[in-house]
């Protein structure tokens, strides 16, 4: 069993994902940001792993009690004073909106750590080697060679750990065992990436002729009907999302936060990817 959108085209996963992304990025509301981050959590969880995904909360609640603390230092605007400090008020209202800020920040931050899980190079190339076919190899590139280099550093870094005998003593020391590392880092790069553009030649690149991909992916009808509805709901939810939005305010104070029933479409839309993984499970049983 894979992510929740193995079975699928991988136009499926891109549709969703980006749907989700701008609904998260748009919608400055606190019950969109704590629907999008629970919702952005979720998907992480079928869609990588529920211990990769709690790993995330180590830095996802660290950077909302950042920018919220962030902001109500530095914005002295509100009429609910929590406390004094000499001269200097700190309000509810910028409490709220710097959490509401570090929020969405981590919940676009977690769809986009599922959006890697989700779309590999492979599929990249699918939905954009025909249309775009260099912006989806930079792409498709960026999606491998991130990772690989930060798993090189890694090995890098452990190896030269390994060597006792050359352990640093002094902050001097561990800065030049960094640059050290680096410097290993970007030869190894530089000298696979000489590799890989012979590869790449030899495999005709750039001749001019269609390129293929290693799977081939149709759209089926299952696949068209999970976009349709996908795209739906992103639609209906981006029109209560905006009229929830005009309604609320973070100054002087926090209000018009809208009726109920105008996030239901944005739960309903949020469900998409555990009901795809209930679903596989279920056929699994």
């Amino acid at each position: 069993m894979g992510n929740a959108f193995s079975a699928y085209h991988p136009a499926t996963a891109f549709a969703y994902l980006t749907c989700a992304l701008v609904l998260a990025m748009a919608a400055m509301h606190p019950v969109c940001v704590v629907l999008s981050l629970v919702g952005a959590f979720a998907c992480s969880c079928v869609c990588r792993s529920v211990r990769a995904s709690v790993l995330s909360l180590a830095w996802a609640v660290p950077l909302v009690a950042l920018v919220a603390a962030a902001n109500v230092a530095f914005s002295a605007t509100g009429s609910t004073e929590l406390f004094r400090v000499g001269a200097r008020a700190f309000y509810l209202e910028a409490l709220v909106y710097g959490a509401c800020s570090g929020a969405m920040l981590a919940a676009v931050l977690l769809w986009f750590s599922s959006y890697a899980a989700c779309m590999d190079s492979e599929s990249t190339l699918t939905l954009f080697g025909g249309v775009a076919p260099v912006v989806g190899l930079l792409a498709s590139q960026v999606l491998r060679l991130v990772p690989q280099f930060v798993a090189r550093g890694r090995d890098i870094q452990a190896v030269a750990d390994a060597a006792s005998a050359a352990a640093p003593v002094t902050k001097r020391d561990q800065g030049r065992g960094r640059l050290r590392t680096v410097s290993v880092l970007m030869g190894w790069g530089m000298e696979d990436s000489l590799v890989r553009s012979d590869s790449m030649r030899a495999r005709g690149f750039g001749c001019g002729a269609r390129r293929t991909t290693y799977r081939r992916h149709r759209v089926r009808r299952a696949d068209a009907a999970l976009i349709a509805v996908t795209l739906a709901l992103a639609a209906v939810t981006g029109v209560g999302v905006w009229a929830a939005c005009g309604r609320v305010s973070f100054y002087p104070r926090v209000e018009g936060l809208g009726d109920w029933w105008l996030f239901v479409p944005y739960v309903v839309f949020l469900l998409i990817p555990m009901a795809l993984k209930a679903r596989e499970w279920f056929l699994w049983q």
